[in-house]
């Protein structure tokens, strides 16, 4: 009987030091334009001037060598919509200001275009999540990489990770 509770302990610990080795440390991603869990303003999104939101950035590693940003929305009825992605910023930027990406390599979002794309629901309420990785590397992608290609190169890289999570629902 101990060890199926023994070997379920042992599981558990390897997972979590898997998880820690592959970017489980965290860092802090906020924004002044709404906080964890609420609603994101219009003006950030299509039905206002689909401006991307400030953003601040805390707690990035040492031995981050770039970091990472993705915004997407998991509850897209198509599956992961990805609104933003951009890579090799530089680790020492702290903040982004509304409506200007941060210096980097941007990627082609799920509409097709580079930059930012702001949350535009079908239906319903949407979760949107702002995710910032820490890389012990830059990556060796062009400008305009789709987030498959993205996600792929990440891979192994990560030191740590942090998200902010929105919600819109238009307004009909």
């Amino acid at each position: 009987m101990r060890k199926p509770i023994t070997a379920g302990a042992s599981a558990i610990l390897l997972a979590a030091i898997a998880s820690f080795a592959a970017g489980g440390a965290k860092m802090k991603i906020t924004s002044s334009a709404f906080q964890e869990g609420g609603n994101i303003p219009s003006k950030f999104t299509c039905d206002g001037g689909d401006t991307s939101p400030p953003l601040q950035i805390a707690e990035v590693r040492s031995e981050a060598k770039s970091l990472v940003l993705i915004a997407d929305d998991p509850d897209a009825p198509s599956g992961l919509f990805t609104h933003w992605a951009v890579w090799n910023i530089s680790p020492q930027t702290n903040s982004i200001a509304e409506g200007n990406p941060p210096k980097g390599v941007q990627g082609t979002n799920d509409f097709g275009r580079s930059g930012y794309g702001g949350p535009c629901p079908p239906s319903g309420t949407h979760r949107y999540y702002f995710k910032v990785f820490a890389l012990d590397r830059e990556l060796d992608l062009p400008f305009g990489a789709k987030r498959g290609q993205l996600d792929a190169a990440m891979k192994g890289h990560i030191v740590a990770q942090g998200q902010l999570m929105g919600r819109y629902a238009r307004k009909k």
